[in-house]
């Protein structure tokens, strides 16, 4: 029963961190649109109203007249709308749901003996230094004078981005460094939002409650962190699906596949965020797509057929599989964690395990992320039979 609980708890977090997640990378992808299409405003009387720019646009069969003041208007309208709650939403169900299966479920999810050893208590007490330290540190680049130097700053932060990736693929399993490589991300991004972004627009409207000019300081930092997030979105969306892809996260070199699908996303942003001011180099989508060409070449399973003298058995396969794969994959689980077997996927009959042939040898043999987190010991030997009667379909005797 605790199982099925667990699985509405996630279905409906899950459910949540999508919704609100759409919302808010929705209205930053908008803003940061209208930002780049502003255009001097047509009236002059605008202009002497404070307002720095506009934008006309149409949706709906409506047509809309946005325009962004240098600082503030006179007269303060009300209601004055924030953008504000989907962010926070999309961190809160997105920890909630963190703390259910990755953390809750460490021993299956997070710690993985091949990794590195350690208990489940040590793997969320180390997962979570690794999303407070990542928000700290980054906190203090910005705060510091190399946030000055817009290109070195970007380079610093792009080692330092790679040292997370190093260093949580070499302490967690592959599923989970992935995960967290997404969390701390996307939490400088909520962060940035609850610690910069909103207090500064807070002091604005506050100067300008007061009848004050506002000081343009807190917008300009505001705007700088708006900037990072929208850079960080892609991979942190990547990471968010990356669980689906064991041939990245399984991989041997995981922590440079991470790395470099990270650049290869902000890339692709870079090329959108230039291509709303105007006509946009393509430069940033070709490095991007030969990234990515280059990381599924170097990553192409080897295509070669199991060698080896004599046949392998049927029944030798059909041992392995009952053996170290019906724990989960049954119509009766018997794993604590599994109500029902994970993607309706069963091997309670032989036909099921010829017909899901190339699944068990993509994941058991290739990337070797079944069984999850190696739970029930599956030895190499065992591996290898499988992959001989893969490449040799022998039928039994």
């Amino acid at each position: 029963m605790e199982a099925y609980v667990l699985d509405w708890l996630n279905l409906l977090a899950r459910w949540l961190h999508f919704i609100t997640g759409i919302a808010w990378i929705g209205s930053s992808f908008y803003f940061i649109w209208l930002d780049d299409h502003l255009l001097p405003p047509g009236s002059p009387g605008d202009s002497e109203r404070g307002v720095g720019g506009e934008s006309w646009s149409v949706h709906g069969g409506g047509f809309y007249h946005a325009q962004k003041y240098r600082r503030a208007p006179e007269k303060l309208p009300e209601p004055l709308h924030w953008f504000k709650w989907e962010a926070y939403t999309t961190w809160l169900s997105g920890m909630f749901l963190l703390v259910l299966i990755y953390w809750y479920g460490a021993e299956v999810y997070l710690v993985d003996p091949s990794v590195m050893s350690m208990a489940p208590a040590t793997a969320v007490a180390l997962a979570a230094a690794f999303i407070i330290l990542g928000w700290l540190i980054y906190d203090g680049l910005c705060r510091s004078a190399l946030a000055d130097n817009e290109h070195l700053f970007a380079g610093v932060l792009l080692l330092l981005v790679a040292a997370l990736a190093w260093g949580l693929c070499h302490v967690f399993g592959g599923r989970g460094a992935y995960i967290h490589f997404g969390v701390v991300l996307g939490t400088i991004m909520v962060a940035n939002v609850f610690f910069v972004i909103i207090p500064g627009q807070k002091q604005m409207l506050a100067a300008a409650t007061r009848g004050e000019t506002p000081d343009p300081a807190p917008g300009i930092r505001g705007k700088q962190r708006s900037v990072h997030n929208t850079y960080f979105t892609l991979p942190v969306l990547f990471t968010m699906t990356s669980n689906h892809f064991a041939m990245t996260y399984a991989h041997k070199h995981n922590w440079l596949i991470l790395v470099a699908i990270t650049v290869a996303g902000a890339l692709i942003r870079v090329y959108f965020v230039a291509r709303h001011k105007g006509r946009a180099s393509l430069l940033p989508v070709v490095i991007a797509a030969l990234l990515l060409l280059a990381v599924a070449i170097a990553i192409a399973p080897d295509s070669n057929a199991a060698t080896g003298a004599g046949e392998t058995r049927f029944s030798d396969v059909r041992a392995v599989i009952h053996h170290r794969c019906t724990t989960c994959h049954s119509a009766a689980p018997t794993h604590p964690a599994f109500p029902a077997a994970p993607a309706g996927v069963m091997f309670d009959e032989d036909a099921q395990i010829r017909a899901e042939a190339r699944r068990i040898y993509q994941q058991a043999v290739v990337t070797r992320v079944m069984p999850i987190g190696n739970l029930t010991g599956m030895s190499d030997d065992e591996r290898a039979t499988i992959d001989h009667w893969y490449h040799t379909r022998l039928e039994p005797r």
